[in-house]
C-alpha cells in the first residue's frame, strides 16, 4: 500500500533583511541614496531597499525525506526554530516549498494557529460555517455535525457572540472542534493546544486517538513529550531545518532529550526573547537564570537558582501575570509559580518597565533534566505572545547535600528537598 504522505527532498528558503548600520550622511549622500532607492523600487518593486538592507538566505527546512503510512500517528518534535511549523504549513498547503515535493493522498484538516480562518466580526455560529467551508466541508456536512461541534467546543453560551471577544482558549476550542469533526484522512495539529485547559487538552488527545483508530493519519507537533509518547507511534526530530532522527515515538523523545537540545538551551534564551512577536499590551525584554550572581548554562543543585524576568507593559492592564512552569523532561508539570501569588486582590498594572524575580532554593531540584516555560497572561482574557511560552531545558547536576555519606546510592524522584529531620534517643524501658 502506497504512503498517504510522501516527502522528497523538501526545502523551504526565506530571504530575510538586516538593516545596515546607520551613519551620519551629508545632504548629497541622502539625495544619492534616495535616487538609487527609487531606481531599485522601479526595477524590483517587491524587494527591500538594498541601500538600507543586507539580504540573507535562510533555510527553514532542507533535504527532508519522509514517508508516512495511512493510520500513522507522527509526532514532530524539536527546538524552537527547528522548522516544525514550517513543515506543517507546507503539508497544509499554506506555503509552497522552495525545493522538493510533497504528495498527499487524502483530505487534510489543519489547526496551525489560533483563529486561522475565523473572521473576528462574525459570531461563533457563523464562523463554524465559514471555517468548515474553508476546510472543505459541504453545507450539509456542517449542519449535520453542528451540534456535535458546539458541544465539543463547550462554547454554547457564546455561540452568537463575535469571536473577536473570545479568549484564545475559546478560539482554540472552536477551531479544533471544527477541524476534528471534518473527519479528514489527514489531521495536522500544531502546538496551539497549549492554550487550552487540562481537561480540554485531554479531550483533544482522545479525539486524535479516536481518529487514528478509525484509520486516519495524525501529524502532531508539541513540546509535551508525554503527549507525543501517549498519542504517537512514530517520532521525527528536526534540528536547524534538517531531520536528525526518525523512528519510534519513544526513541525520538529519548534522542531529543539526550542529544538534541539546540535552541532550547539556556545559552539561546536571549535570542528566543528577541524573536518574540509584538503585542500591544506586553513584551518580555529579558529572562535571566543566575547562581551566585553569574549567568549559568547548567544548574548546581547545591546553590539557589534566581530567575529574573524583565518586561514592559504598554497599557494599563488588570490581572497581568508573569509566571513560569517547572516540568520534568517529559513535560509533566511539577509546579507553577506566579509573580503575584501573595496578592489579596487582582492588581492593575500601570504602563512601564518592570522586573520580577524569584528564587528556587538550594537543594530543591534533583540531578535530572527539567523544562522551564516562561509565560505571561491577562487573567480570564488571553495568553500573551508567545502562546506556547519561552521554553528552556534545565540540566541540574548533583553538587548539593543529597546523600553525601552514601555516594553509591542513586537519586530517586524529581524534587530533592533537604528536609530538617531530628533524631533523638528514647530511654530504654
Amino acid at each position: 500500500m502506497s504512503a498517504i504522505i510522501e516527502i522528497e527532498g523538501l526545502g523551504k528558503k526565506y530571504v530575510i533583511g538586516h538593516e545596515k548600520n546607520a551613519r551620519y550622511e551629508t545632504v548629497r549622500d541622502s539625495i544619492a541614496h534616495f535616487g538609487r532607492g527609487v531606481w531599485q523600487r522601479l526595477r524590483h518593486p517587491l524587494l527591500p531597499n538594498r541601500e538600507r538592507v543586507d539580504l540573507e538566505e535562510f533555510w527553514a527546512l532542507r533535504d527532508i525525506d519522509l514517508s508516512i503510512e495511512r493510520g500513522d500517528r507522527v509526532g514532530i518534535i524539536g527546538s524552537n526554530g527547528a522548522g516544525k511549523s514550517t513543515l506543517l504549513k507546507i503539508l497544509s498547503r499554506v506555503t509552497e516549498p522552495s525545493t522538493g515535493r510533497v504528495k498527499l493522498r487524502g483530505r487534510v484538516a489543519s489547526l496551525l494557529e489560533v483563529g486561522t480562518g475565523f473572521h473576528p466580526e462574525l459570531t461563533g455560529r457563523e464562523n463554524v460555517f465559514l471555517n468548515g467551508a474553508i476546510l472543505g466541508m459541504s453545507h450539509r456536512e456542517i449542519r449535520a455535525r453542528f451540534d456535535e461541534i458546539v458541544a465539543f467546543a463547550e462554547v454554547e453560551r457564546f455561540l452568537d457572540t463575535p469571536v473577536k471577544r473570545y479568549s484564545s482558549g475559546m478560539y482554540v476550542r472552536l477551531a479544533f472542534a471544527i477541524a476534528a469533526h471534518l473527519e479528514p484522512e489527514i489531521l495536522i495539529v500544531d502546538e496551539v493546544l497549549a492554550v487550552g485547559d487540562a481537561s480540554f487538552r485531554k479531550k483533544c488527545l482522545g479525539k486524535m486517538g479516536a481518529a487514528q483508530s478509525e484509520g486516519r493519519t495524525v501529524i502532531f507537533v508539541s513540546h509535551n513529550m508525554q503527549a507525543v509518547k501517549q498519542l504517537c507511534n512514530r517520532g521525527v526530530v528536526l534540528r536547524a531545518g534538517g531531520m536528525s532522527f526518525c523512528g519510534s515515538a519513544e526513541d525520538a523523545v529519548d534522542h531529543y532529550l539526550k542529544g538534541d537540545k539546540g535552541a532550547d538551551s539556556i545559552a539561546n534564551l536571549t535570542d528566543a526573547v528577541e524573536m518574540l512577536p509584538n503585542d500591544p499590551v506586553f513584551r518580555f525584554d529579558e529572562i535571566r537564570l543566575t547562581q551566585d550572581g553569574e549567568e549559568i548554562d547548567r544548574v548546581d543543585n547545591g546553590k539557589a537558582l534566581e530567575i529574573s524576568m524583565s518586561y514592559r507593559v504598554f497599557k494599563e492592564t488588570q490581572g497581568l501575570r508573569v509566571y513560569f512552569d517547572c516540568c520534568d523532561a517529559e513535560e509533566v508539570l511539577l509546579f507553577r509559580s506566579f509573580h503575584d501569588e501573595d496578592c489579596d486582590t487582582i492588581p492593575t498594572v500601570a504602563p512601564g518597565s518592570y522586573r520580577s524575580r524569584v528564587v528556587i532554593p538550594a537543594n530543591f531540584l534533583g540531578p535530572t533534566i527539567y523544562r522551564l516555560v516562561f509565560r505571561a497572561t491577562i487573567y480570564n482574557q488571553r495568553t500573551l505572545p508567545p502562546v506556547s511560552g519561552i521554553s528552556v531545558l534545565l540540566n541540574v547536576e548533583q553538587a548539593g547535600r543529597y546523600n553525601r555519606a552514601y555516594l553509591g546510592d542513586t537519586f530517586r524522584g524529581k524534587i530533592a528537598p533537604c528536609l530538617d529531620w531530628k533524631t533523638e534517643p528514647l530511654d530504654a524501658r
